[in-house]
């Protein structure tokens, strides 16, 4: 890569005076990674709108109360499609952040409150598939929705205050990356809190997430090695939960959102140890939007494996396409049937 290229896309404030739109080189590479960034963000934002709607448009989806879930996850990745992408695709083409400090610390902020939000999320998914394996027979009384509703808000709450302290901090300049055009918070100065909530967020969830699937696939192992078990209403309502491809969906959603931001973690954890940067500001480009572009893959996976979702989808577009409700009702009827 050309030095000019390297020294326009060097630094971390926002404010510099050198463009990396300066080079015709560094500007087909800068207006593709722009091209990228807007293309990744429209793909976020309509997604998820696809999912919020078809949720709140077919009743039958609030019968299951990991939907509440799956409906907070899609409300954080459309929060990231609207306020945080957007901000980088002008960035991307002048290598400037021009939105001011404030507007910069404000979406670090937003950035690691909605990853963790997803990540607390993700968590109570497994606990709500590990009590419908673990108590078939009480599971609607265990988790209601109600209880869901209410584990939900207090997850919001929880994340937004327990990453703002850095939001509120001293240091009052922004902290803008040239390499992948976003902003964030300054966690270097505060390690001891950086680390903190590094175990509060991570710690549980991750715990969480490998026992309660752990246990799930062992009971589903269990049951199809054709183990007896006694009460024969217990193994019935057993087997019916262990057969709900939710168990699947969730599990894949759990593993790609990992694995999108596991090239982001091995990247800062290899510079961490070897205290040398690696100068490949590609690289670090695509490994932080590898892991945003996880908040798109959730459509993919439900489209996969929840019938209930195709069926909510073409429910919606129906409902948008349709303007006679006897065509409508004649629509449902072939859907049920066909599924």
């Amino acid at each position: 890569m050309p030095a000019k290229m390297m020294s326009a896309r060097g630094g971390g404030a926002a404010g510099g005076d050198v463009s990396v739109a300066d080079s015709p080189l560094a500007s087909f590479e800068t207006l593709t990674q722009a091209a990228i960034i807007a293309v990744m963000g429209i793909a976020i934002v309509v997604s998820n709108i696809l999912i919020i709607a078809s949720f709140l448009n077919f009743k039958g989806l609030s019968n299951e109360v990991i939907n509440y879930y799956l409906l907070s996850l899609a409300v954080a990745d459309l929060l990231i499609g609207v306020f945080v992408v957007p901000l980088s695709v002008y960035p991307a083409i002048t290598g400037r952040w021009m939105f001011g400090d404030l507007m910069c610390r404000l979406a670090g902020y937003v950035e690691v409150t909605l990853w963790s939000v997803s990540v607390y999320t993700f968590m109570w998914i497994s606990v709500d598939r590990y009590l419908a394996v673990r108590k078939p027979l009480r599971y609607e009384t265990v988790q209601t929705r109600t209880r869901s509703q209410c584990w939900m808000v207090f997850t919001w709450i929880s994340a937004a205050m327990l990453c703002c302290p850095p939001l509120l901090g001293y240091k009052k300049e922004a902290n803008f990356d040239k390499e992948t055009f976003i902003c964030m918070l300054d966690w270097g100065t505060t390690y001891a809190y950086t680390a903190t909530l590094g175990i509060l967020v991570l710690g549980p969830s991750v715990i969480s997430i490998v026992y309660n699937y752990y246990y799930i696939f062992s009971m589903k192992r269990k049951l199809n090695s054709g183990v007896p078990i006694h009460d024969k209403e217990y193994a019935t309502a057993l087997a019916e939960n262990l057969s709900n491809p939710s168990h699947w969906m969730s599990f894949i959603m759990v593993c790609t959102f990992w694995l999108s931001w596991t090239p982001y973690v091995v990247v800062k954890l290899y510079e961490y140890c070897t205290d040398q940067e690696i100068k490949i500001p590609m690289l670090h480009f695509g490994v932080v939007w590898m892991g945003i572009l996880n908040s798109f893959w959730k459509i993919v996976i439900l489209l996969m494996f929840s019938p209930q979702f195709r069926l909510a989808l073409r429910i919606l577009c129906l409902t948008a396409c349709c303007r006679s409700k006897g065509r409508l009702a004649a629509e449902l009827m072939g859907l049920d049937n066909d599924d």
